[in-house]
């Protein structure tokens, strides 16, 4: 039988002693959209032994063109990514252990998430969270690599705790609203979170094999529609201003309440309290069967009324669609769910 690896074998950057590194390794992979799963594939494929795929979201046909983990059974099975994610890595490598966790990442259930990985992934679409995975990482001392693709760029930076600058050195507060594109305004070519994530998944490789001579210790920054590529050098350490660098982790120890977050090409706002003790789907089903349309299997479970959907999940968060407007959610998401 001819080996599984064996191309990677004979490549001089893993060979034997790497393969088996790879195979002890521990992936967590936060958001499994188009740039996670992409990574998702490519370390599943690799033979890293264990890889944890978190993501908050369920799949819609406007995915579909970019995200290559998910098909059309899975939006007729009402999958959350991540169980869907789950479900076609084991079939990619049974040899891998694969997890898929719904979950909303945040400040109270971050460290728990990551807690023994020997590299982090950013595969999200929100600045804030990315905050979030680069004051843990600092602070578990775990290696972590950004990613962002939309319209037809992306980006990707390498982040070493101790050894490089990080995340919030080079951006030290979130852009404002009006200084950002995302895929709402400026749309996404499937081809750049492709790229972007295989770029991350090729650092994620050579952090496990060992490799850190030829890892990534700048900002690679890309356009396949202008083709354009370049690399930014960054300095050998964290700024002395930066409160992360200094052991200030804000948004790991920012206190949780109630959130609403408008989400990245959904038109649609997610309501979470952390704190929540979680909800019976079956027993929610019962209860609003009454006031409109309810459909719910083991993963979530969808109510449409007054004109919207909204979607439960397991931990009492909430996703309601058709409307940007926050104070509206909030208000459907009390009336219907229960604060």
């Amino acid at each position: 039988m001819i080996d599984r690896y064996a191309r990677q074998r004979i490549f001089r950057g893993i060979g034997d002693a790497g393969q088996k590194k790879l195979g002890e390794g521990y992936a967590v992979i936060i958001g499994c959209g188009a740039l996670g799963s992409a990574i998702a594939s490519c370390l599943v494929r690799a033979g890293v032994g264990r890889v944890r795929v978190v993501d908050r979201d369920f799949i819609e046909y406007h995915n579909l063109p970019r995200q290559l983990l998910f098909d059309e059974d899975d939006i007729e099975e009402q999958l959350p990514k991540a169980i869907a994610a789950e479900r076609h890595l084991r079939k990619i490598n049974s040899s891998v252990r694969v997890e898929g966790i719904v979950m909303d990442v945040n400040s109270g259930n971050m460290e728990r998430l990551v807690a023994g990985a020997h590299v982090i992934l950013d595969g999200l679409d929100n600045y804030e969270t990315r905050y979030l995975i680069n004051d843990v990482a600092l602070k578990l001392k775990i290696p972590w690599i950004y990613g962002g693709a939309v319209g037809a760029s992306g980006m990707t930076m390498t982040v070493i705790p101790g050894e490089t600058p990080c995340f919030r050195c080079i951006m030290p507060s979130p852009p404002g609203a009006v200084r950002i594109q995302t895929c709402d305004t400026a749309g996404v070519l499937n081809s750049i979170p492709f790229i972007i994530g295989a770029l991350q998944s090729a650092e994620a490789i050579k952090l496990l094999v060992g490799d850190r001579e030829h890892l990534n210790k700048g900002i690679i920054s890309i356009d396949v529609w202008e083709n354009s590529f370049h690399q930014t050098a960054l300095g050998a350490a964290g700024r002395a201003d930066c409160p992360a660098c200094q052991g200030r982790y804000e948004y790991l120890e920012a206190e949780e309440g109630t959130r609403t977050t408008v989400l990245c090409g959904h038109d649609a706002v997610q309501i979470y309290n952390p704190k929540s003790p979680g909800v019976s789907l079956a027993a929610l089903a019962l209860r609003l069967k009454a006031v409109g349309e309810v459909t719910f299997n083991n993963f979530m479970l969808r109510l449409q009324v007054e004109g919207r959907e909204i979607v439960v999940f397991p931990d009492s968060r909430a996703i309601i669609k058709d409307t940007r407007d926050e104070s509206l959610a909030r208000g459907l998401y009390a009336k219907y769910i229960g604060m």
